[in-house]
């Protein structure tokens, strides 16, 4: 008579061993998603305020505001540059606060540098 082998020990470690990777890249994914959204937000706010001020009082109290924006938040280590420039939008007259950073990673995967701004009109 001939009996079927129907032992499973040792299946557990080999099916660990191949998802476990899988889970950990997965999990970084989410969580490099979810802190470029975060310094995205934080970084357009300080821009759009900081675009508001150059419009009442000047391109350099608005570059200064945004980086006291920016200075107790996480995107105060990754900023690289805090520019403003005035533009003419469809003959407006408008300030415009640009921002540029690096993301912070935490796998090696997806877009290091970020580039945001904010737009004011000019008051007056």
């Amino acid at each position: 008579m001939r009996t079927s082998r129907t032992d499973d020990s040792g299946s557990a470690v080999v099916e660990f061993a191949v998802v476990v990777p899988l889970l950990v890249l997965i999990t970084l994914a989410v969580v490099q998603v979810g802190l470029a959204l975060h310094v995205r937000s934080t970084l357009q706010s300080a821009a759009a305020e900081g675009a508001r001020v150059a419009a009442v009082s000047g391109a350099d109290r608005g570059v200064a505001r945004t980086r006291a924006a920016l200075a107790t938040s996480i995107a105060d280590d990754v900023v690289e540059e805090v520019t403003a420039t005035r533009a003419t939008v469809r003959g407006v007259a408008t300030i415009v606060v640009r921002i540029r950073a690096r993301l912070p990673l935490v796998g090696l995967l997806g877009p290091t540098d970020l580039e945001v701004a904010g737009h004011a009109l000019v008051e007056g």
